[in-house]
């Protein structure tokens, strides 16, 4: 079976959305977020700090090249699309859906220094609208389905299952 590669912005709600719509379908997950940390071993903000963002960005686009994995959902980092090698080898192994969360909101869940925690991999005086506007055209560039996350996890996971039921990615039987 194919994978489930979940792409957006940081703050749409990949890893949360992932582990349950993992649970649903009875696939495995994966965060790619946690897997370059642990190949690097240390935190996303600390890489960031002590490598820079160009570097950051290498060893996340390594890290989406060495996914080797079936019947996983795999929540990737927000700006692993800029790593076209490792977008091909994601979009091969799987369908790729676009957690598409409006600018605004994401402006609310990104403030008071959570940006900064969460290792968001963006020059420090970009806005989070300058960040979507750069990301946007690679989400559309590399998603075979988008899905609007407006109504919290739940909702989001009963529409990406819908999704991946009417195009045929999933049976009726394999989403409990």
């Amino acid at each position: 079976m194919k994978n489930i590669v979940l792409i957006g912005m940081p703050g749409t709600g990949k890893s949360s959305v992932g582990v349950i719509l993992a649970k649903h379908i009875s696939y495995a997950f994966m965060d790619t977020d946690i897997e370059l940390a642990r190949r690097a071993g240390r935190t996303l903000p600390r890489i960031l700090r002590e490598d820079g963002l160009d570097r950051f960005l290498e060893l996340e686009g390594e890290t989406g090249l060495a996914v080797d994995c079936e019947n996983t959902v795999i929540a990737t980092g927000g700006s692993m699309v800029f790593s076209e090698k490792a977008m091909q080898h994601l979009c091969e192994s799987g369908v790729v859906i676009w957690l598409e969360t409006p600018v605004e909101a994401l402006e609310e869940r990104l403030t008071g220094g959570s940006r900064e925690r969460r290792g968001v991999a963006a020059p420090g005086d970009m806005s989070i609208r300058d960040i979507y506007a750069l990301r946007e055209p690679l989400y559309t560039k590399y998603a075979d389905l988008r899905i609007a996350c407006r109504a919290g996890v739940e909702n989001v996971v009963a529409d990406i299952i819908r999704k991946l039921q009417k195009t045929g990615i999933i049976s009726e039987l394999q989403a409990e």
